[in-house]
């Protein structure tokens, strides 16, 4: 089956098989969080990024092989309501953003610096720190070596525009110039986003749009 990226609460899952890497993609809780699960086809090690609600769904999907790693995406409540019962079930390894990990009610082994690796076996994710949605959120971004990138965006980046950074012109200022320079400007169109919320989409569909994003200030 050819991924899409479209997933529902309540429905099943979606899966991007990459040569090195599964991609897992569902759906949960009150405000359609998506949560991604990472899987290394070489060593089968797992991560999952946002324990965002629904602990038995996310158990289901992570599976009798458990999980290394959790990562939050950023400090806000409906991304980390499940984390307590996956780490507890799973013995996780948690990270989060140094900025935001004081705002996750569950310890943060890991605090994750822009630029920093995060590996799950033998595929390596590289953090990029991106501020105005929170003060700490991070992505991961795959430069997959048989393809091209793909990068999971937390609430920094989402078909249609950045996060919300509550009509605070700073936070705008400075999500939309992290988005740019950090995610824009280093990766090609291409590159397959898998945000926090709703469908995914590339860069390539988002960059013409960059413009009318700066116009409006959101």
């Amino acid at each position: 089956m050819t991924y899409s990226g479209q997933v529902t609460v309540g429905g099943p899952a979606d899966v991007h098989e990459l040569k090195d890497l599964m991609i897992t993609k569902i759906a949960v809780g009150p405000m359609d969080n998506n949560a991604y699960l990472l899987r290394c086809r070489a060593t089968d090690e797992q991560l999952l990024i946002d324990a965002a609600n629904d602990a038995d769904t996310l158990l289901g999907m992570i599976g009798d092989d458990g999980i290394a790693s959790v990562v939050t995406t950023h400090q806000h409540g409906d991304h980390w309501q499940a984390l307590a019962q996956v780490v507890a079930a799973t013995g996780a390894r948690t990270f989060a953003g140094r900025d935001d990990a004081a705002g996750i009610p569950v310890p943060t082994d890991v605090l994750v610096d822009d630029g920093d690796t995060v590996r799950v076996g033998q595929v390596e994710l590289t953090a990029r720190h991106l501020v105005g949605h929170t003060p700490g959120s991070i992505a991961l971004v795959y430069d997959d070596p048989h393809g091209h990138p793909h990068v999971f965006t937390g609430d920094c980046l989402f078909p249609g525009g950045v996060g919300n950074t509550r009509k605070d012109p700073k936070a705008f200022a400075s999500l939309i110039h992290d988005v740019e320079t950090k995610i824009f400007a280093e990766l090609p169109d291409e590159t397959w986003v898998y945000p926090g919320h709703g469908n995914d989409t590339t860069l390539g569909a988002e960059r013409p749009h960059l413009p009318e994003w700066h116009a409006r200030g959101w």
